[in-house]
């Protein structure tokens, strides 16, 4: 009996250690992916804010509706079309999504490029987004709560906050803007929280199946680029209303 229960901690600590190690691999996946992402858009932005007439055609109509309204109708048409996506539909999608929305983001390095120390304002919210999106992502993978419930709430609140940006549209009111500015904020920093432990979770569920995971990471991956971008352009928001 000694034996038996020898062997089947052991054999225990094994299944652990593997889970594990597979769950760090899988999340590793993730976060490198977001990272090129990231850099993609980067560059993107940076090529084309530093240069007026790539600005110009590409950020101005028709091309402006492509680029503004893209990743939506990607992510819509994805979503109805592909209801079980390959790894190579799943690239396809995040890699346009992160491309357009880098090309939008060229109206940001524009705009702030052509103010003194506008740059340094951009950098300084970058770093303040990456640091606390690295805080939140690191409590919801390794909190004990269970943050499920506020996925409802979180997409509650994310549908209001697109409502008061359509509306402020035409209304351009200063106060609405920051009041936008600040709960979105607290929206995407819930959703890094949430869909960090979302992804856990979901590592265990598919785990054993290479294909599953491999689509898994990539829309993993795109999940968190969504949150950190919008992240970065509400608390760049905050900070020029400093």
């Amino acid at each position: 009996m000694n034996d038996f229960n020898q062997a089947y901690g052991s054999a225990s600590r094994e299944m652990d250690t593997s889970v594990n190690a597979g769950l760090r691999g899988f999340m590793l996946g993730v976060y490198n992916k977001m990272a090129l992402g990231l850099a993609l858009s980067a560059i993107l932005a940076f090529a084309v804010g530093t240069n007026t007439q790539l600005t110009m055609t590409l950020l101005t109509p028709p091309l402006a509706y492509i680029v503004m309204f893209g990743p939506i109708g990607i992510l819509l048409l994805s979503g109805l079309v592909m209801k079980n996506p390959s790894p190579i539909a799943a690239n396809l999608v995040y890699w346009s999504v992160v491309s357009l929305i880098g090309v939008g983001m060229g109206a940001i390095v524009y705009v702030y490029a052509g103010q003194p120390g506008g740059m340094m304002l951009v950098a300084k919210a970058f770093m303040t987004t990456a640091i606390s999106f690295g805080a939140l992502s690191l409590w919801g993978y390794t909190t004990k709560r269970d943050l499920s419930g506020w996925g409802v709430f979180l997409f509650m609140a994310l549908i209001g906050v697109i409502v008061a940006m359509v509306i402020n549209m035409f209304i351009a009111s200063s106060m609405l803007s920051l009041a936008i500015s600040v709960i979105g904020l607290l929206v995407f920093a819930g959703l890094t929280a949430y869909d960090t432990q979302r992804l856990k979770e979901m590592y265990f569920r598919i785990g054993g199946n290479a294909r599953a995971v491999s689509v898994a990471t990539t829309y993993g991956a795109l999940s968190l680029y969504l949150n950190f971008v919008n992240m970065f352009q509400f608390i760049l928001a905050l900070m020029s209303n400093d």
